[in-house]
């Protein structure tokens, strides 16, 4: 039996840019980018689709450019690539994306181009003795995607702060399993797998529950195209939704189902910056990072400080 006893809003995909990565080039004409799986990185796959940066390159006089696109389990692999300078844009949550933004300050400087969208997180369990995180014990394994720096490892180790006080917000750390979001599924849903849990997210969840700093030009295009994917989502569900299920080639559900999903009020693709403060003021009391930012601003690059970001 599964039961859902964890239904936490946040931002759950923040993009980021190297500095390093693009001012490294004295001529940009390519770009590599990475995402992680699920529906919270559905703008960067319509940008893919739709060849959004190529367009918006060619409409500013930039010439043809060759994007590659790449898909991580977690966030932490795709730290790495911005700091080896073999990735130059990154959609990954916003746990990892607060310790590469700390530990870059002083080099890279590495910093936010905008928030992907608000969505619930789900902590789903088929343990019918767990009713809250209080009930969880030793003999529970949580599976997620990047154990102690995913936004949904952060979440875990807020929830515990607050129920257990805050000297044990690392108390399930030691219970988490580093798994990719669809092979956390099978895992779930397996009875012959030591998982438990899992802190999933759209859509991956709601399969689940069905069971019992220097900027060059052409970064300028990518925030453009970026914000067309926002766009073409929210007007088009139902086309995205399909478009969606053509590139990632799932069987779980329908372009109708994936549609009602995207039009669920709780999930909200927008630029917008959500909670960035809250959560990297909780990584800095906790000495994760080591800088307490004074604003969400401070993470993210001018162009999207008009926004109201919190």
């Amino acid at each position: 039996m599964k039961s859902t006893f964890s239904r936490i809003k946040l931002v759950l995909a923040t993009l980021f840019i190297s500095q390093l990565a693009l001012s490294a080039q004295a001529e940009v004409t390519s770009l590599r980018v990475a995402r992680q799986y699920g529906i919270g990185y559905l703008q960067i796959m319509v940008m893919e689709h739709e060849r959004l940066v190529e367009k918006h390159a060619r409409a500013q006089g930039l010439g043809e450019v060759t994007v590659s696109w790449n898909t991580y389990a977690d966030g932490a692999v795709a730290n790495d690539g911005i700091i080896s300078g073999n990735l130059d844009f990154v959609a990954g949550g916003l746990g990892s994306f607060v310790i590469l933004w700390d530990r870059t300050r002083d080099s890279l400087g590495v910093k936010g181009v905008a928030a992907l969208d608000s969505m619930p997180m789900l902590l789903n369990t088929r343990n019918p003795s767990v009713k809250t995180i209080k009930d969880l014990t030793d003999q529970d394994r949580i599976a997620m995607a990047g154990v102690k720096v995913s936004s949904q490892a952060v979440t875990l180790q807020l929830a515990s702060a607050q129920a257990f006080g805050d000297a044990n917000w690392s108390k399930f750390d030691h219970m988490t399993v580093n798994m990719a979001h669809p092979t956390a599924v099978q895992a779930l849903l397996s009875s012959r797998s030591e998982i438990t849990a899992h802190f999933a997210s759209p859509p991956f969840q709601y399969d689940e529950l069905k069971h019992a700093g220097v900027r060059t030009v052409l970064y300028a295009a990518f925030l453009a195209a970026l914000v067309e994917a926002t766009d073409f989502i929210n007007n088009n569900k139902s086309t995205a939704a399909a478009m969606y299920l053509e590139m990632t080639g799932e069987k779980s559900t329908s372009v109708e189902g994936l549609a009602r999903i995207l039009a669920d009020p709780q999930l909200r693709f927008t630029l917008t910056p959500e909670n960035v403060l809250k959560f990297a003021s909780f990584r800095a009391g906790t000495g994760v990072v080591k800088t307490k930012p004074d604003s969400w601003k401070d993470l993210f690059f001018r162009d999207i400080h008009y926004l109201p970001g919190s």
